[in-house]
């Protein structure tokens, strides 16, 4: 059974509570011990079993075990791939490395995201505080089509300039794609390298 069907865990899971991801990863990492310890106890007790039947009997049992532990591993809820960080439903992206605005956004797509578009007062508190180690990634924000009509990558435009650094955005050197930061957001050329941030909705429970 998902560990996601009872309504508290629904509830965990959907708005994205850091708590519910730490606790399936612990519940991973403690099935892997598990199997471990399964896989050891084969080759002790291959060497205590006095006939090849028991022997086999044994092997058979363990096997099943392990595919009942593996079923249980199958079914539980992990909304965000590994090396994501989980929030408010969705999932996020953070790059070790850099690359450039349009080489950031095909990264993104291939992992089946796109470049952070940041829709509410929570989520531009929760990148810039998660942001701090870095100094800047890409997000999905740019002008490029035309000068001054800031547009995210899914279309839709810019509804509130709150955010920019002071004097920001100002266009020096024909900057058009846009970086966020703990100090706020700026412009910057398309083709500078920079970190970048990927987003994309959580992953659906099994049932």
């Amino acid at each position: 059974m998902s560990i996601c069907t009872t309504d508290r865990n629904k509830h965990l899971c959907s708005l994205g509570c850091q708590d519910c991801e730490h606790f399936i990863t612990m519940l991973q990492l403690i099935s892997i011990v598990l199997l471990a310890a399964l896989f050891t106890a084969i080759l002790v007790k291959g060497s205590e079993v006095p006939s090849s039947q028991e022997h086999d009997q044994k092997k058979q049992h363990i096997l099943q075990k392990l595919d009942q532990l593996k079923a249980e591993l199958d079914h539980l809820c992990r909304p965000c791939p590994w090396d994501w960080t989980l929030f408010q439903g969705n999932c996020y992206f953070f790059s070790t490395f850099q690359k450039n605005w349009m080489e950031s956004a095909a990264a993104c797509k291939d992992m089946g995201a796109q470049l952070v578009v940041i829709k509410s007062n929570e989520e531009q508190s929760f990148l810039q505080r998660t942001s701090k180690k870095k100094i800047d990634f890409w997000m999905g924000l740019s002008d490029a089509k035309e000068e001054g009509q800031w547009l995210w990558v899914d279309g839709s435009p810019l509804q509130w300039r709150k955010y920019w650094s002071a004097g920001e955005p100002n266009n020096h050197d024909n900057e058009d794609c846009a970086v966020i930061s703990n100090h706020g957001w700026n412009d910057f050329s398309c083709l500078a390298v920079s970190f970048w941030i990927c987003k994309k909705p959580v992953l659906p429970c099994s049932k």
